[in-house]
């Protein structure tokens, strides 16, 4: 058995989803589990959605019918009118409505999981839809009747024992019927039944979920990359394809922010041995890149970056040391509020941080902490991961940008970094060539 997970990019049209339908047509005498996302941009536009009602602009209705008739519309580039898929759509469109018409849930991250589910819930009905006219034979599975997770929304905490006795029970006997199963990537729910999400860019995550559950043999994630590359290719230009990678390496890239892979997605797997694969949907046939416990000791320089950064400048008040007693309190409220701590400086009576910059979160661990510390943020900055760098790499990516903070760790080197605007850039290039 193995495990396919297809994300928005396969999915965003009529042509895309007949696309993924011709890759299936490949295995369609092997047993598969498909994952896959919302379609395109889905999440965005739900997010928009969440944050409308949230506000009460009195534009979420609107987002949320000029959504629906996205999805028509492609539907109806699929299927005759009257086909069942149209019911089956509408009633999982009706389910967000409902969150619609009741006032805003004082928990958002609550009110965000309940709607923005709806995107992998009507993806995966239309797909299932679709694989079964063309004759591949496809049970479709709703994901939250699998993983079980806690009460944490919008990252929700897997609870395993559940979670596999609940595939175990549902999945194998699917399969031996000689169906596909098709479910959702992203989504859980709780023992009351409420969805939770799983993270950002969850779907991955799911895949690896139901590998690790089901034992399988293998699991593939289908892109529009021909495989890992060791560069972001919207970023820099002649990127190299990485054929091998060791779990220990993807581990490390997806922590420092490689999107290539949501970054839970290796344990799972590593746990079980089982081997990952990422490989275009543009060019089914090609290779791509292997991900597994073989190791490898050659790689070329690989460099993360990731955008929207801040740092926080946190100092006593008094102007006391800054001790163990108050890094535990600051960790502790950073893990209460789930910022992730990416780099870490101190100082005698400062500590410095790098985190995301989400504002609501960051806004409120300034407040709490606020009787205490005082925190000067630093906004629009980038964090820079390289791995297995070399000083012509470093330099390269120093151009144009002022390093606020460095740190190195055996072959990793990390650097917090502001770009240099255009004005001041020529002012720092024509006073070097003054000198």
């Amino acid at each position: 058995m193995k495990v396919f997970k297809f994300g928005g990019a396969s999915l965003k049209d009529a042509a895309g989803i007949k696309n993924v339908a011709s890759i299936l047509q490949r295995y369609n005498k092997e047993q598969l589990v498909i994952i896959v996302s919302a379609m395109g941009k889905t999440t965005n536009a739900l997010e928009a959605v969440v944050a409308a009602h949230a506000k009460q602009t009195g534009e979420a209705q609107q987002l949320y019918d000029a959504l629906k008739q996205q999805h028509y519309a492609i539907m109806r580039d699929l299927f005759d009118e009257g086909d069942d898929v149209f019911a089956l759509v509408n009633d999982t469109f009706v389910e967000g409505e409902w969150m619609l018409e009741e006032k805003p849930s004082d928990n958002y991250d609550y009110m965000y999981d309940q709607i923005v589910c709806v995107g992998e819930l009507v993806s995966s009905k239309i797909a299932a839809a679709y694989l079964n006219k063309v004759g591949l034979k496809t049970h479709w599975l709703d994901a939250r009747d699998v993983v079980a997770t806690d009460n944490t929304y919008r990252e929700g905490w897997v609870i395993w024992d559940k979670t596999k006795a609940n595939a175990v029970k549902l999945v194998p006997p699917i399969l031996d019927q000689g169906s596909f199963v098709i479910t959702q990537g992203f989504i859980g729910a709780t023992s009351e039944n409420f969805t939770t999400t799983l993270g950002r860019e969850g779907s991955d995550y799911s895949a690896a979920i139901f590998s690790f559950c089901l034992d399988a043999e293998s699991m593939s994630i289908w892109k529009d990359v021909p495989g890992v590359l060791n560069a972001d290719p919207r970023i820099f230009e002649n990127t190299i394809k990485l054929d091998r990678l060791s779990y220990k390496e993807a581990i490390e890239m997806t922590y420092y922010g490689a999107q290539v892979i949501h970054p839970k997605t290796i344990k799972p797997l590593q746990n079980k041995n089982i081997p990952l694969y990422v490989k275009s949907f543009l060019n089914p046939e090609a290779p791509g890149t292997e991900i597994s416990s073989d190791t490898e000791d050659n790689y070329p320089p690989i460099v993360v970056v990731e955008k929207n950064q801040a740092l926080l400048h946190i100092s006593t008040l008094d102007y006391s040391f800054v001790a163990e007693h108050h890094m535990a309190r600051l960790f502790r409220k950073a893990a209460d509020l789930r910022i992730f701590v990416n780099m870490m400086q101190n100082g005698a009576i400062s500590f410095t941080i790098c985190v995301p910059n989400v504002p609501d979160r960051i806004e409120q661990f300034i407040n709490e902490i606020s009787d205490e510390f005082k925190v000067k943020m630093e906004e629009d900055l980038e964090l820079i991961t390289i791995r297995h760098y070399t000083q012509e790499t470093i330099d390269n990516l120093k151009k144009g940008k002022i390093v606020l903070f460095e740190e190195r760790i055996r072959n990793t080197l990390h650097m917090v970094v502001k770009n240099i605007p255009v004005i001041e850039r020529r002012e720092v290039e024509i006073a070097g060539s003054k000198a």
